[in-house]
């Protein structure tokens, strides 16, 4: 297939660029230097002049807190891109795949949420991202939109990607101890994403590892233990303490419902990620 991947320096689209070429797909990856999907002409543009069978949206405004001062901007990228994206690819005949959030949720289930159940974002990040589903099912109910959260992988940044250098270098880790969700490896969840593009399915699909989730804390004990680190390095604080800008679900926890065949157990995934991270 001819992929289009945008987003192209983030942690999940460069796993499905490298899962792409593996699997013998010709791929365009592109930065938001090259294509800023908020700018619909450029996005007509470009997917009129690369005709891809199928596009794969990893492009996304991720920064939390930052979304509520900067309201504007996550709209942009959330909200607007996607929507721009899924008309260019009506206009040109290709699939179209986005990526959404477990943030959509209000965090008040203890269990697992599935795509049957009502979304309620409290932050301007979840709440863009719920627009952005919004507007690709209104444009085209054929698109599929791929629920996932507590991402991590190579090349990451986030808290979860980064754990294990800062336990392998020595450092204390705070970790909060009332907040759960369920791990996804970046490399699991881009092979998934590959995968529904050469489906014939639509709609939402919530995609993580698999396993009974766990709490930040319950992650950072688990880098411990595999990759043998010091667990006096952990301190356990409450998400109370920490007093972030934006509002953020107490326990975002996935199941589905769509009959998707399960990922790895987190743990298998978690183990496969700090093995690459210390070659």
């Amino acid at each position: 297939m001819k992929i289009l991947i945008t987003g192209a320096n983030g942690m999940v689209a460069r796993a499905a660029i490298k899962h792409c070429l593996a699997i013998g797909d010709t791929v365009t990856a592109l930065t938001r230097q090259r294509l800023d999907i908020s700018d619909r002409q450029a996005v007509f543009r470009m997917l009129d002049e690369t005709r891809p069978d199928a596009v794969l949206n990893c492009a996304a405004y991720t920064n939390v807190d930052g979304a509520e001062s900067e309201r504007e901007a996550a709209y942009a990228a959330n909200s607007a891109g996607p929507e721009n994206l899924v008309m260019g690819c009506l206009n040109t005949g290709a699939r179209f795949v986005t990526i959404s959030t477990d943030y959509v949720f209000d965090g008040s289930n203890t269990g697992f949420y599935t795509e049957d159940d009502a979304p309620n974002p409290q932050g301007v990040y979840g709440k863009s991202k719920l627009e952005g589903e919004e507007r690709v099912a209104a444009a085209n109910a054929d698109s599929v939109i791929v629920r996932s959260g507590w991402i991590f992988g190579a090349g990451g940044t986030n808290f979860l990607s980064v754990m294990g250098k800062m336990l392998a270098e020595g450092k204390p880790v705070k970790a909060i101890s009332d907040s759960y969700g369920t791990p996804t490896y970046a490399a699991d969840l881009a092979k998934r994403l590959r995968e529904l593009a050469g489906m014939d399915t639509e709609g939402i699909f919530h995609v993580t590892n698999s396993g009974e989730g766990t709490s930040y804390l319950g992650f950072a004990e688990k880098v411990c233990e595999i990759g043998g680190f010091d667990p006096g390095l952990l301190e356990a604080v409450s998400y109370t303490d920490l007093k972030r800008p934006a509002p953020r679900p107490v326990s975002s926890k996935l199941g589905s419902v769509r009959g998707l065949g399960p990922l790895p157990n987190w743990e298998d995934a978690l183990k496969r990620h700090l093995v690459n991270v210390s070659d």
